[in-house]
């Protein structure tokens, strides 16, 4: 079963994620988008299938430094170029695996997509 996991590698949660994973005997690729980026196509799926607002991280430092300009108004357009250029501001960890996305990271929900 092919897994990918996206996120930042030196984010507290997605460290929480990959151990989660490495416990369980999950084999995956990880991606961070920090270091090697994130396509506009990956941002459009994990919108469509999620909504902005599951994938845009408003929470984080990033998003919150924004200018007033920036942070206003936030069409969908306008948020996938912010993360296009600032990719911690998607939320994390994405996790890809038979068809199905995941947002964030919950123990129970790894526990129950990846059950026997």
């Amino acid at each position: 079963m092919a897994v990918t996991i996206y996120g930042i590698k030196n984010c507290d949660t997605m460290k929480k994620a990959r151990g989660w994973l490495e416990e369980h005997g999950v084999a995956h690729e990880f991606h961070d988008y920090k270091a090697s980026g994130i396509d506009r196509a990956h941002l459009e799926a994990w919108i469509d299938e999620a909504g902005l607002d599951t994938v845009l991280n408003r929470a984080g430092t990033t998003f919150r430094k924004l200018p007033d300009a920036d942070r206003e108004n936030l069409t969908r357009e306008k948020a996938i170029a912010l993360m296009l250029d600032q990719p911690s501001m998607i939320k994390r960890p994405v996790l890809e695996t038979k068809g199905k996305l995941l947002i964030g990271f919950k123990p129970d929900i790894y526990a129950g997509m990846f059950k026997g």
